[in-house]
């Protein structure tokens, strides 16, 4: 550990190798319990539900299946599902850190740039003008409309002298939201069909989708995590100001867009698969900043697996409470997060970032 003298002679303590290497280490052993719990999650995904499978069974199923009816349970039902648990929750959570880093706010969640509500607008869209009924189908325009969605935000916020801010990205995401919001209960309270197919979308669940909705949205995830962490190092810059970021050479508004990528590709693949599932991004992007601090180098990666952890137990505690019938992940995300969110707004001291 070394010494400096500040200006009023006392010596000022500065981190040394060995508070930084301890640092890196509490960094790393938190992101391998995390790598452990989503190993136990996810086999408590396959083993749990209307129809209980042993620990045992599931490993013969995953590795010498001989076509029983276990097998077709996990190989064609429950590891997909896991698998698209995992994904979705992963997208969330960067993309609720990536949003908290860019608006600096702290209650914000891949929701506020309007990136869901413009999912959801293009689905009824797709619903009621096209007759869609497939998730397949579902796929291709939610990840259009979260994507036209970024973009009336990004112009919006643009607009005027000091270009997009924080302060006016929120804005304009808050006023696209409610209008696309406004829009697609127009539309739905008009059509009955609409109504119904939409309203099985928009619970958020992980039900019902098969392994070619995970080889869909995968490519999208790939592009958007590694824009995301391309994006961390300018992250960090800008944590400290967009004039001093500027005068350390970085390009301001080349993050700003870089990040808006990450999320819209993030959010809006994981909301075209699973529908809007909220306070995922909220609540571990907090979680991960008290681990492991402001660093979004280790924030981001942390957040994405506490995202896939909250998400795939969510979905287990789902198939208990309700069995043998299920309680949506998106349902039961909401009693979880809920709470959280008025503890944040209580406790100031916690959400400043």
């Amino acid at each position: 550990m070394t010494t400096a003298i500040t200006g009023s002679g006392r010596p000022a303590r500065r981190p040394g190798r060995t508070d930084i290497g301890a640092q890196r280490s509490r960094r790393i052993g938190f992101l391998v319990v995390l790598l452990l719990l989503l190993v136990l999650v996810g086999l408590a995904s396959i083993a749990v539900g209307a129809r209980p499978i042993p620990l045992g069974s599931v490993w013969d199923a995953l590795w010498s299946p001989v076509g029983g009816e276990n097998d077709i349970v996990v190989r064609t039902l429950r590891l997909p599902r896991t698998a698209l648990g995992i994904e979705v929750g992963i997208a969330l959570g960067v993309a609720g850190a990536l949003m908290q880093g860019h608006t600096r706010n702290p209650l914000a969640e891949p929701g506020l740039l309007g990136v869901s509500f413009g999912a959801g607008f293009f689905v009824v869209l797709g619903i009621f003008t096209f007759g869609v009924t497939s998730l397949f189908g579902y796929v291709w325009f939610a990840f259009a409309g979260a994507f036209v969605a970024s973009v009336v935000v990004f112009l919006l916020g643009s607009l005027g002298r000091g270009g997009p801010t924080p302060v006016t990205l929120a804005l304009a995401g808050v006023a696209v939201s409610y209008l696309l919001r406004a829009l697609t209960s127009a539309i739905v309270l008009a059509d009955q069909a609409t109504l119904d197919a939409y309203r099985f979308w928009d619970v958020g669940s992980l039900a019902g989708r098969d392994a070619s909705i995970a080889a869909q949205i995968t490519p999208f995830l790939l592009v958007g995590l590694v824009l995301a962490a391309a994006n961390a190092p300018g992250l960090n810059l800008l944590a400290l100001g967009e004039d001093m970021a500027r005068g350390l050479g970085q390009h301001v508004l080349l993050t700003r867009c870089t990040g808006l990528a990450a999320v819209t590709l993030l959010t809006g693949a994981a909301v075209a698969a699973c529908g809007p599932i909220a306070f995922v991004g909220l609540v571990v992007a907090h979680l991960a900043r008290f681990f492991t601090g402001p660093d979004y180098r280790w924030l981001l990666p942390t957040a994405g697996l506490a995202g896939a952890v909250l998400l795939l137990a969510a979905d287990v505690i789902g198939r208990v409470v309700a069995r043998p019938g299920e309680l949506q992940v998106g349902i039961v995300l909401a009693l979880v997060g809920a709470p959280f969110f008025v503890f944040l707004v209580r406790r100031r001291r916690m959400v400043r970032l």
